[in-house]
Order: C-alpha cells, then sequence, then structure tokens
C-alpha cells in the first residue's frame, strides 16, 4: 500500500521523525540525575557524552526532511541504546524509543515503499494536482 500523496505523507513522517528524536534528546537529559546517585557518579566524560548526544539528537531532529536525515536517526539510535551502560534504566527507555523509531521506519516502507528512499514529486497535471482515479 502507497499513499495517494506520497509527498504529504513524506512530510508527516518526517514530523514525526523529528518529533521523536525532539523527545529522545530531552530524555537523555535526564540521564545525568540519575547518574550522579550511582557510586562511581557524574564524571566529566559522561557528562560530555550525555549532552553532546542530546544536542546531536536535536540537530538531527532538524534535517529530517533532508534526503539523508532518516538515515541520520537511524544511525543515531545507537548512541541512544548505549546509554543503557551508563545508566540502567535508560535501556527501557532507549528500547522503547527505538522501538518507536522502527515502527516509523515500517510506516515510512509501507506509505512510501521504501523506509530511507527519497520522497516521491508530485506530477501537477490539468486538473490541478488532485488526485487521480484508484486503480
Amino acid at each position: 500500500m502507497t499513499a495517494p500523496d506520497p509527498v504529504r505523507a513524506g512530510r508527516a513522517l518526517a514530523g514525526a521523525a523529528a518529533g521523536v528524536l525532539v523527545l529522545e534528546g530531552l530524555a537523555v537529559l535526564f540521564v545525568p540525575r540519575g547518574i550522579a546517585q550511582t557510586g562511581e557518579g557524574l564524571t566529566g566524560g559522561r557528562l560530555t557524552y550525555l549532552l553532546v548526544l542530546a544536542v546531536v539528537l536535536v540537530l538531527a531532529a532538524g534535517i529530517q526532511r533532508r534526503p539523508r536525515g532518516v538515515l541520520v536517526g537511524t544511525a543515531l539510535q545507537v548512541p541512544l541504546l548505549l546509554t543503557g551502560l551508563l545508566d540502567g534504566v535508560m535501556w527501557f527507555v532507549a528500547g522503547a524509543f527505538v522501538l518507536i523509531w522502527l515502527y516509523l521506519l515500517q510506516v515510512r516502507k509501507e506509505l512510501l515503499g521504501s523506509p530511507f528512499g527519497p520522497v516521491g514529486v508530485a506530477v501537477r497535471g490539468d486538473d490541478g494536482g488532485a488526485p487521480g482515479p484508484t486503480p
């Protein structure tokens, strides 16, 4: 099944992906509070890793409408999942976000034909761009 208007579906899915990445960035910013209360505590390296990851996730949300935006977002799921090494509860939080991301990729594949491919360009005909009859 493909979307009747792939451009519109691509924009909607890009917005959803951007929203998920921003939420992931916010979740990563809550991790230092939990790490500070553990045995080793919050070291400079851990704090730098978390802050850089949070900033990169938010910046990746801004490029979701570009051709490789979804690929960048998918690659960032790995370092997000690795935050579980810093705080055990992040295995569950990051795992939930990874499952949501995989669901978005599946929906993108169903609506656009490919999880990472470019969004098709709508062709404007004599009917003013209205969708044609379904076969």
